[in-house]
Formats: C-alpha cells, sequence, structure tokens
C-alpha cells in the first residue's frame, strides 16, 4: 500500500475524532433544553410543530407511553410509504412515468426505511419517481435516524435521572433532533456535495448520443444512453448523515452522479460516523461523566481500526488466481494494484475497503464498491461487522445504545467475578435489567440465523442464488446479517427482489429495530426509578483502560460465539479454498 493511502486513512479518522467534541457537545446542549444559537432562529418553528400537533412541551412520558408513540409513528410512517409507492403512477413528479411497485416490494421498502435499514432489493432510477424518493424515502432517512437518537435519549435519562418514572416526551426528542441536528447538517452536505456535481434537479430524464455504438444481447443496435436526474444530493446527504444508506441510484455511491469526486466520497464517508462517534460525547456530558463517553468512543474506535486494517490488507492482496495472469496486481504511483475488482478506479483499494468498513460498523449500508467482489476475508470484515450487533458507532442513537447495554453485560460479568452486585454510573443492574438487556443482544443473533436457515433450506431461497456452493452461502448469510441488524448493505449475487426475500427479510427488519427498541425502553424506565449508589472500594471503574479491553471483549466473544460456525461455512471456507 502507497503512503498515500496511509494518509488518506490517518485524515479520515483525524477529522472524524476532531469533530466528536463540538458536535457532541452541541447535541448535548440540544438535549439538555440549554442554550445552543440555532434555538433562537428555529424556536418558533419548534413551538408551531408543537402547536400544529397539539404536544404538551413540557409533558413527560414514561416508558411505556414513550414506547407506545415510537411504535404508533413509525407505523403510520411505514404505511405512508407503501401508499405512495403503491399509487406512484397517478401522482405528480414523476417524469419518467415509473408504474406502482409491487406489493411485496413496496411491502419490503416501506419496512426498510421506516426501520432505518433501508435495504434495496430495487433500483431506484427504475422503480421511483421523484415524489416517492423525496415525500417517502427523504422524510423517512430523517424521521427513522430521529426516532433512534430519541430513544438513545431516553436511555441516557435512565442512567443520569434518579428515583424519577420519566424519560422525557418522545415528540420533543424527535421535533429537536430533526429541527436543530439533522436538518441543519444536511443542508451543509447537500451544498457540498451539489458543489462537486452530485445531481439535485426536477428536469426528466436525458438521453445522450453514445461515441461508441453498440449492440443488445439480442443483437439490437443502442446508439442512446439514459441518463436518470433527480433531486439526488439532499437524499444523499441525510442517508449517510442519519446511517440509512438507501441510495437515489441502483448502485448506490459507486454511481458517479452520486459520488463523483474523492472530496464528495470523503464527505459522504466522513458523515457515516459524525453522530454516532460524536454520540459518545453527548453521553459523557449528559451523564456528568466525560470520562464514560471517551471510554465508549475508544472502544469503537479500537474495534474499528482493526478491522479497517484487515480490511486494507485483504484487499491489497491479489487474489491467488490472478497470480498468474497478466495483470497489474502491485500497488504504484498510477494505480492502486490488489484485488480492484467491484471497485472504481476513482477510489482505489485504500478508500473502497474504508468505506465498506464504515458502512456496515455503522448501519448505514451504503457502498462505493461491491462487496460480492472482495476477497473471502474483506468480504468477511464487512459481515462480521454486522454481527456484532452494529455497535462498532452503529446507527444514530441505535449504535450507542446497543454498544451501553454491552457496557451493562460486561460489568455483569465482572460483578460475578469478585462476586459483587454490578454497577453502571452508579446504578445497580439487577434481574430485569439482565433480562432486558439479553433481549436487546440475543434477538438480532437469532433473527440472522433463523432468516439464513429459512433461505438455505427452502426452494425459494436457493432460487436466486447466482454461485452456489460457500460464497452463494455467505450471499445469503450478508443478506441476513444486514437485514437482521439494521444494515441495508447487499453482498450482491443474490436475486433479493423476490416474494420470499421481500417478506423474509421485512420481518427481520422489523424484528431488529422494534423488538429493540421497546427492550431498551424498559431497560431505562428500570434505570430511571433506582437511586445513585455511592462508589466503594469493590465498584468497578469504567471509564479506565481496563474496562476498555472488557467492553471490547464482552462484544466480539458474543460475535464470535455466535456466528463462527455459520463463517466457517462461508467466507473462512472460501478463503481456504483459494
Amino acid at each position: 500500500m502507497q503512503w498515500q493511502s496511509y494518509t488518506q486513512l490517518a485524515l479520515y479518522l483525524g477529522l472524524l475524532l476532531v469533530c466528536v467534541k463540538p458536535l457532541g457537545a452541541y447535541m448535548a446542549r440540544v438535549y439538555s433544553d440549554q442554550p445552543f444559537g440555532l434555538d433562537r432562529l428555529l424556536a418558533p418553528v419548534e413551538r408551531g410543530i408543537y402547536r400544529l400537533a397539539g404536544v404538551e412541551r413540557k409533558a413527560e412520558m414514561g416508558w411505556k407511553t414513550y414506547a407506545g408513540a415510537v411504535l404508533v409513528f413509525n407505523l403510520l410512517g411505514l404505511l405512508v410509504v407503501y401508499l405512495l409507492q403503491r399509487i406512484q403512477q397517478w401522482l405528480p413528479l414523476n417524469p419518467a412515468q415509473l408504474p406502482a411497485v409491487t406489493a411485496d416490494s413496496a411491502f419490503n421498502t416501506a419496512i426498510s426505511f421506516a426501520s432505518n435499514t433501508n435495504w434495496q432489493g430495487y433500483s431506484g432510477e427504475t422503480s421511483l419517481s421523484y415524489l416517492t424518493q423525496m415525500a417517502g424515502l427523504g422524510v423517512q432517512n430523517f424521521l427513522s435516524a430521529a426516532t433512534g437518537m430519541a430513544v438513545l435519549v431516553a436511555l441516557i435519562r435512565g442512567l443520569s435521572r434518579q428515583s424519577v418514572r420519566t424519560l422525557g416526551n418522545f415528540w420533543v426528542d424527535l421535533t429537536r433532533s430533526t429541527l436543530y441536528i439533522l436538518l441543519p447538517l444536511a443542508c451543509v452536505v447537500t451544498l457540498l456535495l451539489v458543489s462537486q456535481g452530485v445531481v439535485q434537479s426536477f428536469d426528466p430524464y436525458q438521453s445522450a448520443t453514445l461515441l461508441q455504438p453498440t449492440t443488445s444481447s439480442d443483437g439490437t443496435p443502442v446508439t442512446q444512453q439514459v441518463l436518470p436526474l433527480g433531486p439526488a444530493a439532499s437524499q444523499i446527504a441525510i442517508k449517510q448523515l442519519g446511517t440509512n444508506g438507501g441510495g437515489f441510484f441502483g448502485v448506490n455511491s459507486a454511481h458517479p452522479f452520486e459520488n463523483p469526486t474523492p472530496l464528495s466520497n470523503l464527505v459522504e464517508m466522513l458523515a457515516i460516523l459524525l453522530i454516532p462517534a460524536a454520540l459518545c460525547y453527548t453521553f459523557g456530558v449528559m451523564v456528568g461523566d466525560r470520562r464514560q463517553g471517551w471510554a465508549v468512543l475508544a472502544a469503537m474506535t479500537l474495534i474499528f481500526v482493526a478491522f479497517m486494517a484487515l480490511s486494507v490488507a485483504a484487499e491489497q492482496q491479489a487474489p491467488p488466481l490472478e497470480s498468474g495472469a497478466p495483470l497489474a496486481t502491485a500497488a504504484t504511483p498510477l494505480q492502486a494494484g490488489g484485488n480492484m475488482e467491484g471497485k472504481e478506479t476513482r477510489f482505489g483499494i485504500a478508500n473502497s475497503a474504508l468505506w465498506a468498513t464504515a458502512t456496515t460498523a455503522a448501519s448505514n449500508g451504503s457502498v462505493n464498491s461491491m462487496h460480492d467482489a472482495y476477497t473471502p476475508l474483506g468480504g468477511m470484515v464487512p459481515m462480521v461487522l454486522m454481527q456484532l450487533g452494529e455497535v462498532v458507532y452503529g446507527g444514530v442513537g441505535s449504535g450507542l445504545y446497543g454498544m451501553l447495554t454491552f457496557a451493562i453485560i460486561a460489568v455483569f460479568v465482572a460483578g460475578l467475578m469478585v462476586g459483587r452486585t454490578p454497577e453502571y454510573l452508579g446504578k445497580k443492574i439487577e434481574t430485569f435489567e439482565m433480562k432486558m438487556a439479553a433481549l436487546i443482544i440475543l434477538i438480532p443473533c437469532v433473527t440472522v440465523l433463523l432468516a439464513t436457515a429459512l433461505a438455505v433450506s427452502t426452494d425459494a431461497g436457493r432460487a436466486t442464488v447466482a454461485n452456489p456452493g460457500p460464497h452463494g452461502f455467505s450471499e445469503i448469510l450478508y443478506a441476513a446479517s444486514s437485514a437482521g441488524n439494521n444494515n441495508g448493505s447487499a453482498f450482491a449475487g443474490l436475486g433479493a427482489n423476490t416474494p420470499f426475500y421481500n417478506m423474509l427479510l421485512g420481518l427481520a427488519m422489523l424484528s431488529a429495530r422494534y423488538w429493540l427498541i421497546v427492550p431498551t425502553l424498559a431497560l431505562a424506565g428500570a434505570l430511571v426509578r433506582k437511586q445513585r449508589v455511592p462508589t466503594g472500594a469493590g465498584t468497578l471503574p469504567t471509564h479506565t483502560p481496563l474496562f476498555v479491553g472488557l467492553l471490547i471483549g464482552v462484544v466480539l466473544i458474543v460475535g464470535a460465539l455466535t456466528f463462527i460456525p455459520a463463517l466457517a461455512l462461508g467466507p473462512i471456507v472460501e478463503q481456504l479454498m483459494l
């Protein structure tokens, strides 16, 4: 790997970590109802929203009311997205005259965007109108992200408050997340992307004459190319910032209209992890101990860097089958070398592998290269990062509340070692808390393994596998891991836009999102009623390098014990076969 690649990786991590404190402090002030600048400008808008919605700003909710509001709101959003897809042929802003989306595909997509997964079994430019993209998918990109942030804030209040029964107001948390955090950041990123040539237009698709005419598979001459347009930049900004990942075009951020330059690539990659990383500092501020936030961020970053290094190293090596071919597989000043199959030359190995790591460390799922074309070990990296539970940064809000659940598991394990009731941030962790934590950790694991088993054991599941053998199994396992952890990226090579996969993966996405949100809020409701206990000689400090190591160990051990047998049937055996 050339020094330029190391520089790009270091620049990315440096920029990300520099942004953590200022953005995290800003978000803490937003959620703590302290002055933060934008409130002077947008407070009238916020008050107007509450008046229109009939929301009493000061009225707080217990965990059951909070959970009910989350579920009802997300159900309504799901129904709206489904309806828009089914009637888009009769609605405006459809210059390509696209027909209605089939019922099973619309069902899958509606669940996908409501659950912040953004799995796409369709190609956006040939399936969805501009109106459906904006009013359906674009709106859900904001609201599903804001939902995850609101649930996280409720859990943080459960840890920071004591001897009360309320966790805040979901409608207020949702509004403030959208109005003061997601919208301003999305406007900035949209302008940066437009400056780089990302399309943002309501013009109809354009046709261009090919300089080199060709023929189709049936021998028909092809002299024209259709160039899809649309309001893409604004949706791309929030798809990255909200760790949504759903691309405006079918090949996502590998498309030159979505990601045309190295600078747009850097901006989009930075946006993936920006809010999840900064929320760690927000957590530290809101619980009154910034060291707690830095400890969680350190655990996430160490896991991320290790997997990023493995992915880059695996892809920088040419596959053995190419070693005897007349291919330039060594890195030089003129080309990236290594395994360039499925990757854009304008990004090269380092930026492609970095994106693959970042998008699956977060529950983003966008791609700038095709993961199906990675080496077995290189492709295993994004798969394993999803299987760890999307807690290495993770989705906005959802990643951190998942990692805090692992922290509770870690102090429980430590408590067992020394024979002491475990505590986290002064709250005793007892039977109910451990039951909820176990549900949060195990539901995605069960969902992924059951979905994979159903797919490989049925004719409908095997029918659309293009590559039988270990690689085909990897494609199915990757799809189940993506849906079962609300990631949304695809390994490709698997025909997933079928009634079987649309229903199976749709149900997996529902399970992975809402069966985790409800236990998380129940956990918050239990913690908020507890009093803080004073720190004693037997209290495990949760801000030290020792605890960071313990937390990393728990995350990796749970993932390894659950998924190594499945991985052995896919990428591991495929690597050995090379």
